[in-house]
């Protein structure tokens, strides 16, 4: 595994806010990608210290926050990484793009697309 981000994987110390950001992200691009829970942005695996818990967070989150639906779009393992286990989230690329976050709609505060190792905002221009 790379240590560093990419255009196809990005790595999060913890789930936080800026997770779901990151799903829609690989939703609206042409590969999708993985999106690592566990690992800093050094490439380095840390503890999860509720492996289970955080897993069923991330179906969740990721079931009701996106939309339009999303099932069937992605899959949460978990992986070694050095010895320590790390959530592996993979994300396909959708087919009724743009994908967006419910509470904030088809809006550039809502969709997000994936450039080089960033998120970035989807501009109005490509909803159509």
């Amino acid at each position: 595994m790379s240590n560093t981000e990419s255009n196809r994987i990005e790595y999060k110390r913890e789930l936080n806010e800026k997770f779901e950001r990151s799903v829609v992200a690989f939703l609206n691009t042409s590969e999708g990608g993985l999106i690592y829970i566990g690992i800093d942005d050094n490439g380095k695996a840390v503890n999860i210290s509720d492996i289970d818990l955080v897993q069923r967070q991330v179906v969740d989150r990721i079931k009701n926050s996106i939309s339009p639906s999303v099932l069937g779009l992605f899959d949460v393992a978990i992986e070694k990484v050095d010895g320590t286990p790390v959530i592996k989230v993979i994300v396909s690329s959708g087919m009724e793009k743009p994908y967006y976050l419910r509470n904030q709609g088809r809006s550039e505060r809502g969709c997000f697309i994936r450039i080089g190792s960033s998120v970035q905002p989807m501009t109005t221009h490509r909803f159509s």
